[in-house]
C-alpha cells in the first residue's frame, strides 16, 4: 500500500471526472477522509441510520467493526463473525450478513439472536456467500462463489459442493430458489432504483465483468447481458444512487485502486482514487450522501452529491 495523506486542498485530486456526467456528482470541497485501518481485508459496509454508525467486514480477523459517526470510535461489533463478508439490512432494519466461515446467510434479530436464514440448498452446503441486497418485495438475494472454501484464509478451506448460483429467499416462505445461474465466481449485486434491473458482477473470467438483467413481475429475470467489460479492473462490490450510477469497488493495478462510477448506459464516468484496492461501498449519513469505502486495510469516506438507494437507505439504514 502507497503512503497516503489527505489532500491538503480543495479540489481533492483522488476524485477524477473521466465524463461530464461525473462533475454533478462530486463537491468541490469534499475530501477522501481516512476513517479506521488496521484491516487485513475490509468488506461488507452497511449504514445503521438509526444508530449513526457504519458496520464493516474484516474477514481475515474473523471480526465486523463498528464506526460512531458522531465520536469517530471504532468498537469490534461482534467477534468470531464466522469470516462475515457481505451485510445490509432488511425491511425491518435487521441486519443481514454472509458468514464465509459457517457457509451461510444470517439474520441479527432485534434482540441480538441469529437467525439462519439460508445454509443449504438441494441438501448440500452452500459455497461461501458473498453479498447481499434484498429488495422491496422483502425477498433476499445473495451471491454464492467459492473465495470462503479456497483456504483458510478467509474461511475454512473445503470442497466445493453447488453450482456458483445467485439464490433468493421468498420473504413470506423463506424457500431459497436458484436466481441466477451459470455465472462463474458472482460477487456483488444490486438492484437499479426502480428494481427492474439487476446488476451482477462476475469475478470468475478475464476480463471480469458487470452483467445487467431485466426483472420481471414475481421476481422472474432476463437472461445476462454485459454491461461492463472491465478490462484490466478488478470490480467488486457496488451500490446504486438515486439516478441509477453504479459506484464499484475497484482494483487491478495501483492506478486502478478505489472506486469506479459508470452511468446507466455502462460508460466509465469517474473515478476515486485510493492508495489500496477497494473491496465494496455503500452510502450512508444523515443525508445518505457520503460514500463510505471498506478498501483492504482501511475505511474511507467521501461526501458526494447524490443520495444512495436502495431499501435500506430509504430506511435511512
Amino acid at each position: 500500500m502507497s503512503e497516503w495523506k489527505p489532500a491538503p486542498r480543495y479540489p481533492d485530486p483522488a476524485i477524477e471526472s473521466l465524463d461530464p456526467r461525473f462533475d454533478a456528482l462530486r463537491i468541490g470541497s469534499a475530501n477522501v477522509e481516512r476513517l479506521a485501518q488496521g484491516c487485513r481485508w475490509a468488506e461488507g459496509p452497511v449504514w445503521l441510520g438509526d444508530t449513526r454508525a457504519l458496520l464493516w467486514s474484516d474477514i481475515p480477523n474473523d471480526r465486523i467493526l463498528r464506526w460512531d459517526e458522531e465520536s469517530g470510535e471504532v468498537a469490534t461489533f461482534r467477534k468470531p463473525s464466522h469470516f462475515a463478508n457481505g451485510n445490509t439490512r432488511d425491511r425491518e432494519g435487521r441486519l443481514v450478513t454472509c458468514e464465509h466461515g459457517a457457509r451461510r446467510v444470517t439474520r441479527t434479530e432485534h434482540d441480538g439472536r441469529i437467525t439462519v436464514l439460508c445454509d443449504r440448498f438441494d441438501g448440500k452446503r452452500l459455497n461461501s456467500p458473498n453479498d447481499v441486497v434484498v429488495k422491496s418485495d422483502g425477498s433476499i438475494w445473495f451471491t454464492d462463489p467459492p473465495f470462503g472454501i479456497l483456504s483458510d484464509y478467509e474461511g475454512e478451506r473445503s470442497p466445493v459442493e453447488l453450482p456458483h448460483n445467485v439464490y433468493r429467499i421468498d420473504a413470506a416462505s423463506g424457500a431459497a430458489t436458484v436466481a441466477v445461474a451459470g455465472i462463474d465466481r458472482p460477487n456483488g449485486l444490486a438492484f437499479s432504483p426502480d428494481e427492474r434491473l439487476l446488476y451482477l458482477v462476475e469475478c470468475g473470467t478475464k476480463p471480469r465483468r458487470i452483467h445487467v438483467l431485466d426483472v420481471a413481475d414475481g421476481g422472474k429475470l432476463g437472461k445476462p447481458r454485459v454491461l461492463v467489460d472491465a478490462g484490466q479492473g478488478a470490480p467488486d462490490g457496488f451500490r446504486v444512487d438515486e439516478a441509477g450510477n453504479l459506484w464499484c469497488g475497484w482494483g487491478g493495478t495501483e492506478a486502478l485502486d478505489g472506486v469506479r462510477i459508470f452511468a446507466p448506459s455502462g460508460e466509465a464516468i469517474g473515478h476515486i482514487h485510493l492508495p489500496e484496492r477497494c473491496a465494496n461501498v455503500c452510502f450512508g449519513g444523515l443525508k445518505r450522501n457520503r460514500l463510505f469505502m471498506a478498501a483492504s486495510h482501511s475505511l474511507y469516506a467521501l461526501y458526494v452529491n447524490t443520495r444512495g438507494m436502495g431499501y435500506a437507505q430509504r430506511l435511512g439504514s
